[in-house]
């Protein structure tokens, strides 16, 4: 049974106030500066634990222009993400040429977030992009797992990337991971974490494995999308060539809500999202997904309408997968989403006119 929790702000009791954040959804929008020392405080708590910088630095000198934090790093001092560092004034990259990453071989089909939508678990994209006109049984992903993110997820299922970002191991070339391509591996997918604060290895890597020739090997991310613009281009580039997707993961709408449940701004990976859908490129499958996470309490049926209206404004074809929350990291005492809310979003999703959403992870809707 769930523990009703007080918003500090407005004085309310839910189940639905997360124990560690402590304000409620309507006050973080309708009061941020009265919920802001709140969400400060759990976010500096969540990042010193694990020796990261509790905000964007801005102060120094060393200026990092990869994503939308563009950190002015401190002498000493690491950037937002833990990669980076300012010494004699200069950015360097903590692990050299290598990146902080680990990777494994998923059989096609794989339970990835876009793998309904993709050629590789679909038909989409046959003959040019998959080798089946369906799923690709006999054919491997080849997965690749960042150890740093840019965003700071309360809710983060993944959030055991940190202990890599902390630890800057394991290590790896891009030489190195683009030598586990082999004849059977037919897609790559950048996720973690995120791939942004390691783009430059995670390009360079595709690079080097699109050179090995195979008939078929689609590059694919997924992300946060609050990269730079010119990174986002060279990403563009990658996945359009090879048949490979770019997935977004819009964790909110508000403004105000993305600062209190991931620590910064979404301003970023809004633009990024929009110009990717408005891309004038002739292909025969879904370039661009997106997907959100049902938060109970915070990402909710009104926000979800917000984000679908956006997406249908945009393009009513690009593919949306809904997904159910999973209690964790430092939003563990929430409930799960419940089949009722997660219903009423797929029916906003559609109303709104997309012509392609799902609800995934439906195992753990209660």
């Amino acid at each position: 049974m769930s523990i009703e929790v007080k918003c500090e702000v407005c004085g309310k009791r839910s189940a639905l106030i997360s124990k560690a954040l402590k304000v409620c959804k309507d006050c973080i929008l309708d009061q941020i500066e009265m919920a802001l020392p709140y969400i400060k405080k759990i976010h500096e708590e969540s990042r010193i634990e694990h020796s990261l910088p509790p905000y964007p630095p801005l102060n120094g000198e060393a200026e990092c222009n990869i994503c939308t934090n563009r950190c002015k790093i401190p002498e000493g001092e690491k950037g937002f993400c833990g990669i980076r560092t300012n010494e004699e004034g200069k950015l360097k990259n903590l692990v050299g040429d290598e990146a902080v990453v680990e990777c494994y071989y998923d059989n096609l089909p794989t339970n990835c977030v876009a793998s309904w939508a993709c050629p590789g678990g679909s038909s989409a994209g046959y003959p040019k992009y998959s080798y089946a006109q369906g799923a690709e049984h006999g054919y491997k992903n080849l997965a690749v797992f960042y150890g740093a993110c840019t965003f700071n997820c309360l809710f983060c299922q993944n959030w055991h990337y940190r202990k890599l970002t902390e630890s800057l191991r394991p290590r790896m070339s891009a030489e190195k991971l683009a030598s586990f391509v082999d004849e059977k591996t037919s897609c790559i997918c950048y996720f973690g974490g995120d791939p942004t604060p390691q783009i430059s290895h995670a390009i360079r890597t595709s690079r080097l494995a699109l050179k090995k020739g195979n008939k078929m090997l689609r590059i694919c991310w997924e992300t946060n999308g609050a990269m730079s613009f010119p990174f986002l281009k060279k990403i563009v580039d990658l996945s359009l060539k090879s048949g490979g997707l770019i997935k977004f993961d819009l964790k909110a709408w508000h403004e105000e809500l993305n600062i209190a449940l991931c620590g910064v701004s979404n301003e970023q990976t809004l633009k990024n999202f929009e110009w990717l859908a408005n891309l004038d490129t002739k292909r025969d499958y879904p370039f661009l997904v997106a997907s959100t996470l049902l938060v109970p309490g915070y990402i909710d049926v009104d926000e979800v309408k917000k984000i679908v209206d956006f997406i249908a404004s945009l393009d009513p074809n690009i593919p949306y997968s809904l997904l159910a929350f999973h209690p964790h990291f430092y939003m563990d005492d929430m409930p799960f989403t419940s089949k009722e809310v997660a219903l009423k979003c797929l029916k906003v999703a559609k109303d709104a006119g997309l012509k392609n959403v799902r609800i995934g992870n439906v195992h753990l809707l209660q």
